[in-house]
């Protein structure tokens, strides 16, 4: 399987970065070269040589008068060719499956309607012992590790609807579930600081869970990823290598679902 720096490498810096820059320009609609080098993470005279590149191929225009640039009918070209790229779990899952054969747990991808989260994929890693078969079925928001995603971004955008969550109750589903709002408050800064979620037996005993955001282009959180396995393989010495692992997989399917990637 190919290793994370010899995909990189393989990687063409150039063709890499004309995407985020299409990227860019799709969530803000107009931008400057200004703009741009500075979201993308690139020196000006190398945006403005993307841009120029682009521009000749009709995927972005330029206004004469103000200098700004904004996507071109090309684009419209190729989007019409591409059918259900909206759709997380299809934009997802070939770096699920990567993922979950590297490290050898279950890797679901979950959303939320704000009340539960639902998983609507999932790819099973190679352990003789998986948690599996969970497409389709609901959690809870406080006890599991996708819901305390979600939970941890409400904490940051909208903290209104986070105290609506808190007033309806945190039952307990395991000795181990979060009851207490002030301390799943607590743990919910701790997410938001550290970018990835854990939860250790809270909703199912002998299963171990942590999850990161899948951001879509505005950089909203449209999804969680998580990785799961029994408390024997995922625990104190495995976590740090596993969160890694995750994090780097929701990064890479964010990019698939629209969101920039730096430099």
């Amino acid at each position: 399987m190919p290793t994370d720096d010899s995909r990189r490498e393989t990687t063409v810096q150039s063709v890499d970065r004309a995407v985020s820059v299409l990227q860019v320009l799709a969530r803000r609609g107009t931008a400057g070269v200004t703009e741009v080098a500075a979201d993308v993470g690139v020196h000006k005279s190398t945006a403005f040589r993307l841009l120029a590149t682009l521009e000749a191929r009709g995927l972005v225009d330029q206004d004469a008068e103000r200098g700004r640039y904004r996507l071109g009918p090309t684009v419209l070209q190729l989007a019409a060719g591409a059918t259900g790229a909206q759709d997380v779990a299809t934009a997802s899952r070939p770096v699920c499956t990567e993922l979950a054969a590297a490290v050898g747990e279950t890797v679901n991808v979950v959303v939320t309607d704000g009340l539960e989260v639902t998983t609507v994929d999932q790819a099973v890693g190679g352990s003789i012992v998986t948690s599996s078969d969970h497409v389709g079925k609901r959690g809870p928001l406080h006890a599991t590790a996708a819901g305390k995603v979600f939970l941890a971004d409400l904490a940051d955008v909208a903290p209104d609807r986070l105290d609506a969550v808190l007033r309806r109750g945190l039952p307990a589903f395991t000795d181990r579930t979060v009851t207490d709002p002030r301390a799943l408050r607590a743990e919910l800064a701790e997410v938001g600081s550290r970018g990835w979620a854990v939860a250790r037996e809270e909703h199912e005993v002998g299963l171990v869970v942590v999850g990161a955001p899948l951001r879509g282009a505005g950089g909203e959180v449209v999804a969680a990823l998580t990785v799961g396995g029994p408390t024997y393989r995922v625990h104190d010495e495995t976590l740090p290598g596993l969160t890694r692992a995750l994090q780097r997989a929701a990064a890479r399917a964010s990019w698939r679902l629209g969101h920039v990637k730096p430099g």
